[in-house]
């Protein structure tokens, strides 16, 4: 199998590494970068555990290669919390909302409502929805997801 030498950007560390061509990023970010926030469920894309943000982008890690990451810049579930613990905006807002249960989906949720929420954004309601379309929970019913999603677009909150 071929390897390729790639450099990232993630959570602002830059790493470098030799992967195989078929290696996907979040194999490549849970194993390389130790990014165990980032959830591995289908592996097919379907679930939106493994969302992160690539330059800016959510997308579902489990479908993206390594080398196509070669560059870029990542974001994971781990940079959104300051040193000191203090949540970021989007996760305080799933705390007081209750927009979590058993938290496997979290991760990616989060990361999804940081991207469409970010910089600003007041997303409208089929922009919510439409994002939100693509996680998979087995636990809330999405209405607290939802309502976390309409609380940072009305506050205009930038993620």
């Amino acid at each position: 199998m071929s390897t390729h030498c790639i450099t990232t950007a993630v959570n602002g560390q830059t790493i470098s590494a030799e992967v195989e061509a078929r290696y996907t990023l979040a194999d490549f970010l849970r194993e390389r970068a130790g990014c165990t926030g980032v959830h591995i469920g289908c592996e097919h894309g379907v679930c939106g555990a493994c969302t992160v943000i690539v330059d800016g982008v959510a997308v579902r890690s489990c479908l993206m290669l390594a080398v196509q990451a070669d560059g870029a810049t990542i974001a994971t579930v781990e940079s959104l919390a300051a040193a000191d613990g203090t949540l970021h905006r989007v996760q305080q807002v799933m705390k007081d909302e209750y927009g979590l249960q058993c938290g496997f989906c979290t991760p990616g949720v989060v990361m999804t409502l940081a991207a469409i929420t970010g910089a600003g954004s007041t997303p409208d309601e089929a922009a919510i929805k439409d994002a939100l379309s693509g996680h998979l929970c087995r636990c809330t019913g999405y209405q607290g997801m939802l309502k976390v999603a309409r609380r940072l677009a009305s506050e205009g909150v930038a993620a």
